[in-house]
């Protein structure tokens, strides 16, 4: 694995020597003025703090004017922004009247913010010599922070020659005169590993560990160390994991979002272990316990369990283990001596009548045996080989019912252990279902779990030290061998195998709630992209007994058009059915959704009946069950009362009931995600793990289906990358003070919404443009040539009118022409506005058909005649921002891609579990996936279960991306029945296809 980076580094200096341009010397060796003009580009939050306040007085003549100088070619996207009027036509990279038009453009920065800058250009580079948690400087080259919307230079996306070029260009025609300010962009292209400096993959953290941490993470999830050196500066660079799957593709290798959570989540841990590391080396420094041997033990450890094993003899309160007693008696010389020079050890000067523990030849020999065996247990090179030796042996887990008394233990938890009981399985074949049942059984002391290792391992183990690391440097007398025998012996019972055992059971269950948690995250996931059923009326009913049925007709557009209350279980079913006929006649209403908790199965039977019987006439009623997990938390939570004010919380339940089928993602974001109950042990799983991950993946799927800002609810906005619950908050409140947003740009303007935040959130979020145009068409009725007060010019285009002081000193607001901008209502980010106009050059379209089907044929017709790697040569981008302007321009405004998804199955007829039989095939809908099986709802009012054996690769869908052999909720399969077990309530069912 080390050889693949050193050939790089070599390929990367060979590359960037060939650069002279001074903006970006920190691709070669990062010099001190490297670190001066890295700094200039560092955001004001990210200046840490420093240990050391002055800055040596000698070194100020010197490095201002370098900075000031390069500040004024590229300056902090936080200070102030003035934006461009985009180009209508194709405009080169290097194209004078680029040059010519960024000079009528430029704005003088006030008084104040030159000198903000100009402090900050001073203060950073001693503050960037403290630092060392997140990125080194030397990796400056790779911070990808990538501007914000600077239409002065190419987007992000673009190749590195042609970011130097305009550089270069800029360096030329601006020397003496005040630029235009732009906003932070970062320094390294996308795409090509080798384009790093050549020291890409050395990642320097806040605790210098023996291990490298970009190595150590890719062996952890096997990626290529260039992709986890990416990985771990853009999540530095506080970028969201949407941003980077969808924008900067090639920086991760074409990862998915699951291995970019999967990345994080391992180097979360490795960065927690090394906090722990740190505080326990500073903690037993205090003590004064450190020594060179225990530090250097410190610092090789991996793992919270090697840490705890290294680290425990340490704690305080701690009586002291053997070794540490025998250390305290000064037996610690002898045993060095026994290994380095044992022909010089006479254990008989060590005797001390009158001191505990010296009195006699024999306890001397324990302690010394003692002190090895401890030496032996923390080096590193011995546990290496032990744990190399269990990966090829046969180690098994094994659970056995606890010998307890029966008062104990429930009788029913043991029933629900029956298969554990007796349980032994090899460690690399177990699976991680069967891991979380077993440590269920063990916390519920239901059953004894232990780890077996083979007496071959010790035996391997102690021969391999005698021969080799252990054995002493010259002859050794046979007393003294049996001494060393005897800790070898002592030391791998007695630590080793117990450290052994512990790394293994942790390892396992770090594994099995991982698989877990994704595996919720991927149904999650699943559900929240559930084709949304929009322009229909819906009844939602919410089943119950003694309390009646909660009905809620809600509109095509969500609103409640009325609510009522229905006994259908209490002998009043055919008086109540008029009611409800009327108010599906009187609302047009032909679709009912019914909640799949209490009583739903009769309330489904009831439905069937009356449309059977062709009672609602003449409506063609159909109905659906949905899960109704969640319903009843959110009807009584804050956000249901701030929406539903003055409604019962029992009918609230019922019109979430409704709006899961109109639109499932806007309604379920607004639940917790654990409660949507698609998951598997969630309960025994990390809390905080399932948490991040389940709130990353709603982040996700918001994100990708897009949300359009001047009509989508605040509870929706804030799980939008970038954004969070006060941001969105600031937009809702500038929304209905300012009205709605003419495009991306004004999203600038709202407080607390940042430069990085507006990069993170600005591709995810919609403006829909005939809306817009019935917003600006009334505004110039009302006032011609201004809207909003703010004089109306360029086409898809902003420039600066004024600059207004605010509140705070240093951030300045900037006051932009507000023009409909059509490329807002695409996938395609700002950054790559630019190359979008030129790519339409390149077609010969425009604006005002984007998302037609004139458009789809030219760029069809331009891409077969070119191919797409050609054109993203001629642009000067890479192939996936190419790909995804193509996307952009192509897909109609009202694209949804949910729309490939499964809808809800709509029935008019129910089946009985009696009325099936062994071999019937029947057409069901999954509701949820298990590492052991697929749960699939077939209309019996209880769901069978398809054994994971029974799930393979050729029945799942072609169509289809996957990214492992499995179903997700909401998918419609076809499956016969196997076997029947009435009494139990179990069906078990074979997968025959995906439909």
């Amino acid at each position: 694995m080390s050889s693949l980076p050193r050939r790089a580094k070599v390929k990367v200096q060979t590359v960037v020597s060939k650069d002279e341009f001074s903006s970006f010397s920190e691709l070669s060796s990062a010099s001190e003025e490297d670190d001066k003009e890295d700094s200039a580009w560092e955001p004001q939050k990210k200046v840490p703090r420093r240990p050391k306040q002055p800055v040596p007085k000698e070194s100020k003549p010197k490095r201002v004017p370098r900075v000031k100088k390069n500040t004024l070619q590229i300056s902090d996207g936080s200070e102030g922004v003035a934006v461009k009027e985009e180009p209508e036509s194709s405009v080169p990279i290097a194209d004078v009247a680029l040059e010519n038009k960024k000079n009528k453009l430029d704005t003088v920065p006030t008084l104040k913010t030159t000198k903000t800058k100009r402090k900050n250009s001073v203060k950073s580079p001693s503050t960037q010599r403290t630092k060392k948690l997140k990125v080194n400087e030397t990796n400056k080259a790779s911070n990808f922070d990538s501007g914000s919307n600077s239409t002065d230079i190419p987007s992000t996306s673009t190749m590195w020659e042609g970011v130097c070029k305009k550089e270069e260009s800029e360096d030329d025609c601006a020397s003496g005169q005040s630029p235009l300010k732009k906003m932070k962009t970062e320094t390294c292209p996308q795409g090509q590993p080798v384009m790093f400096p050549a020291n890409a993959n050395n990642i320097i953290e806040e605790v210098e560990m023996n291990w490298d941490i970009v190595q150590v993470l890719s062996e952890r999830t096997n990626i290529e160390p260039w992709v986890c050196a990416n990985i771990i500066r853009l999540f530095d660079d506080d970028n969201t994991i949407p941003f980077i799957v969808r924008y900067r593709k090639e920086l991760i290798n074409n990862l998915d979002a699951d291995s970019l959570r999967e990345v994080q989540q391992a180097l979360e841990e490795l960065r927690s272990v090394a906090k722990k590391i740190r505080s326990t080396i500073q903690k037993i420094k205090k003590e004064g316990k450190m020594s060179e041997c225990l530090l250097k033990a410190l610092l090789n450890c991996k793992s919270s369990e090697e840490l705890e094993h290294v680290s425990a003899p340490y704690k305080t309160g701690s009586k002291g283990t053997k070794a540490q007693r025998a250390r305290q008696l000064g037996l610690e010389g002898a045993a060095r001596t026994l290994l380095e020079n044992p022909g010089e050890l006479n254990l008989l000067s060590y005797i001390q009548p009158n001191v505990e523990g010296l009195s006699t030849l024999q306890d001397i020999a324990t302690g010394v045996q003692h002190i090895l065996a401890d030496m032996i247990a923390k080096d590193r090179d011995s546990l290496d080989f032990v744990r190399k030796l269990c990966q090829n042996r046969y180690i098994s887990l094994q659970s056995s019912l606890t010998k307890v008394s029966s008062k104990k233990v429930n009788e029913k938890d043991v029933d629900k252990f029956v298969l554990y009981q007796n349980f032994s399985c090899n460690i690399r074949n177990i699976q991680h279902h069967q891991i979380l049942a077993i440590n269920r059984g063990e916390n519920l002391k239901v059953l004894t779990v232990k780890v077996n290792i083979p007496e071959g391992v010790k035996n391997e183990f102690c021969r391999w030290c005698i021969q080799n690391r252990w054995r002493p440097r010259s002859f050794a007398r046979p007393e003294l061998m049996k001494i060393l025998n005897k800790s070898l012996d002592d030391s791998f019972k007695r630590l080793i195998c117990p450290l052994l055992c512990r790394e293994l059971r942790a390892k396992l269950t770090s594994d099995a709630e991982k698989e877990s948690v994704m595996m919720f995250g991927r149904n999650l996931r699943q559900l929240l992209l559930t084709s949304p059923v929009p322009g229909r009326t819906l009844m939602g009913v919410d089943p119950g007994y003694k309390h009646g049925c909660k009905l809620a007709i809600i509109s095509p557009t969500s609103q409640i058009l009325h609510t009522d209350v229905v006994y259908l279980h209490c002998g009043q079913g055919f008086r109540e059915a008029e009611k409800i006929k009327r108010l599906l006649l009187n609302f047009n209403c032909s679709t009912v959704v019914i909640g799949n908790g209490t009583a739903c199965r009769e309330t489904e039977a009831y439905f069937a009946d009356l449309i059977m019987k062709n009672y609602f006439a003449p409506l063609d009623v159909v109905y659906c069950i949905v899960s109704e997990a969640g319903a009843s938390i959110y009807s009584v939570s804050s956000e249901a009362n701030k929406e539903m004010p003055g409604l019962d919380p029992n009918l609230r339940s019922a019109v979430s009931i409704a709006r899961r089928v109109q639109d499932p993602l806007a309604e379920l974001v607004k639940i917790e995600p654990k409660h949507i109950g698609v998951g598997m042990y969630q309960h025994d799983v990390s809390q905080t793990l399932l948490k991040a991950t389940l709130d990353s993946v709603v982040e996700e799927c918001v994100s990708f289906v897009g949300v359009d800002i001047n009509i989508c609810s605040e509870v929706l906005l804030r799980h939008i990358a970038g954004l969070n619950a006060n941001r969105a908050k600031n937009v809702i409140e500038w929304r209905e003070k300012n009205g709605p947003f003419i495009n991306r740009e004004q999203l600038k303007k709202v407080k607390g919404l940042g430069p990085k935040s507006f990069q993170q959130c600005a591709g995810f979020i919609r403006i829909n443009q005939d809306y817009i145009r019935t917003f600006c068409s009334s505004q110039h009725t009302e006032s011609p040539g201004s809207i909003q007060g703010v004089a109306v010019t360029s086409p898809a285009g902003v420039e600066v009118t004024n600059e207004k002081q605010g509140k705070k000193k240093s951030k300045i607001e900037v006051n932009v022409v507000l023009q409909p901008n059509p490329l807002d209502q695409t996938c395609i980010h700002p950054e790559s506005y630019d190359i979008a106009m030129r790519f339409l050059s390149f077609i010969g379209g425009t604006l005002c058909e984007i998302g037609k089907p004139e458009m789809q044929q030219k760029v069809n017709l331009f891409l077969e005649n070119e191919g797409i790697e050609k054109i993203a040569e001629k642009l000067q981008t890479t192939v996936h921002t190419l790909q995804i302007i193509v996307d952009g321009l192509s897909q109609p405004e009202s694209f949804d891609f949910r729309t490939d998804f499964d809808k809800p199955d709509f029935k008019r007829s129910i089946v009985c579990l009696e009325d099936l039989q062994v071999g019937t095939v029947l057409t069901g809908k999954v509701e949820n996936a298990t590492l052991f099986g697929i749960f699939v709802d077939i209309g019996v009012g209880k769901a069978g279960l398809i054994p994971i054996r029974h799930v393979t690769e050729a029945k799942l869908s072609k169509t289809k991306k996957r990214t492992s052999l499995g179903l997700g909720p909401g998918e419609r399969v076809e499956v016969q029945v196997l076997n029947i077990d009435v009494p139990r309530s179990r069906i078990t069912l074979d997968l025959i296809r995906v439909l």
